[in-house]
């Protein structure tokens, strides 16, 4: 048996302890918010945050989640009003949509470490996660935009 914080809830698995979080997320408690990609820790759609630090859901096992703190999309903002995710919809950033969980999970890992990041800083925080749609500007104008709000005392990390 595995437990862990998931999205402020304490949650127990009884699954194979090498099982990446990912389908742990997805099979077994039903949140599809984290998408599969690639599979092998590539192209961002699956990270989520462990203890607030952005991972691949695909690459780690479940057994590291053991008595941490887990927040996937959905526990970004349940209603969808972390600075982020508001930014992401008046900006039009999604097109297929598709990688946006990973993204937003990534953009807020990096506005909590980096309040005010320069165009450089989020080229860099965010080349790990691919956009086949290549929203890329747009994605660095919603950081921005967030970071705008968050700094100006609007809104806070989720």
């Amino acid at each position: 048996m595995i437990e862990f914080d998931l999205n402020g809830e304490r949650v127990r698995v009884d699954i194979e302890p090498e099982t990446p979080l990912l389908w742990v997320i997805r099979d077994e408690i039903g949140l599809t918010g984290t998408k599969f990609g690639c599979g092998i820790g590539q192209c961002g759609a699956c990270t989520v945050h462990l203890d607030g630090k952005p991972v691949r859901g695909c690459l780690t096992p479940v057994s590291a989640a053991e008595g941490r703190k887990l927040t996937t999309i959905e526990g970004l903002g349940p209603d969808a009003d972390h600075p982020l995710q508001r930014a992401w919809f008046e900006l039009s950033v999604p097109q297929c949509g598709y990688c946006q969980s990973g993204q937003l999970m990534s953009a807020a890992a990096l506005l909590s470490q980096n309040p005010s990041p320069t165009d450089a800083e989020i080229d860099v925080a965010m080349s790990g996660n691919i956009c086949r749609c290549g929203t890329y500007d747009r994605i660095r104008a919603a950081i921005h935009q967030a970071a705008k709000e968050m700094n100006d005392g609007k809104g806070g990390l989720g």
